[in-house]
C-alpha cells in the first residue's frame, strides 16, 4: 500500500539517514513508486543525488590515503581507517564487461580488492605480497560492488587483510592478501643506520 507523501519523505529520509548508498530505482522499488517521483521527494527534502551522498560520507568517514594517489585507487573508497578497515564502491560499466556475455572482466573486482588492502596501509612503500582469492558469482554491468577490506593479522612489515566484494548484500568476490610494507630504518646523526 502507498504512502502519503509527507509520510513517505519522512520515511525516505529516515531510509537514507541508514543507508545512503541506495540508488533511486531501490528507492523506487521499496516505496512503490516511479524514480520521477523518489528524485522529486529528494529535490524538496534537499537530498542529494546519489554520487553526492557518497562524496559527503567518504569526506566525513576517511582517513588519507597514505600508500596510493587518488587515481590509483580503483574503485571510490568512502570509509578508511588506517590499518584497520575501509570500504569501496565500484559501478560496473559497459567498458568493463565482456561484450558478448556481459559479465565483469575479474580483473576490475580484483583490482578494487587489492587497490582497497593497500589503501589500508599507513605507509608510502607498500606491495601485495600473496593473494588467495575467490569469484563467488559473475557480475554484470550496472551492478554495484561494496568491497570490504578489514586487517586480520599484523605483524610489523607484514599485515593480512580480508576482503569481501558483496552485490545487494550476495558475496561476488573474497579475498586474502598478505601485505608487505616498508618499516622506516633509524640512522644516526651521520646518516649511517
Amino acid at each position: 500500500m502507498r504512502k502519503k507523501k509527507r509520510e513517505r519523505q519522512a520515511l525516505l529520509n529516515e531510509l537514507l539517514a541508514g543507508n545512503p548508498f541506495l540508488t533511486d530505482e531501490e528507492l523506487a522499488v521499496h516505496f512503490s513508486v516511479s524514480i520521477q517521483t523518489i528524485r522529486l521527494d529528494r529535490m524538496e527534502q534537499n537530498i542529494p543525488e546519489l554520487r553526492a551522498r557518497i562524496k559527503d560520507v567518504a569526506f566525513k568517514h576517511r582517513d588519507a590515503v597514505i600508500s596510493l594517489t587518488p587515481e590509483e585507487v580503483f574503485g571510490e573508497i568512502i570509509d578508511l581507517v588506517l590499518e584497520q578497515q575501509a570500504i569501496s564502491i565500484f559501478e560496473v560499466g559497459q567498458d568493463h564487461v565482456f561484450t558478448r556475455s556481459g559479465i565483469a572482466r575479474g580483473h576490475h573486482l580484483f583490482a578494487q580488492a587489492n587497490s582497497l588492502a593497500v589503501a589500508l596501509m599507513n605507509n608510502e612503500f607498500v606491495l601485495t605480497a600473496k593473494a588467495e582469492i575467490q569469484f563467488k558469482r559473475p557480475v554484470y554491468s550496472g551492478e554495484r560492488v561494496v568491497a570490504k577490506a578489514e586487517v586480520i593479522r599484523d605483524a610489523g612489515e607484514r599485515m593480512r587483510v580480508v576482503v569481501n566484494s558483496r552485490v545487494n548484500q550476495e558475496l561476488v568476490f573474497q579475498g586474502e592478501f598478505a601485505m608487505y610494507k616498508q618499516i622506516e630504518s633509524v640512522e644516526d646523526e651521520d646518516g649511517q643506520l
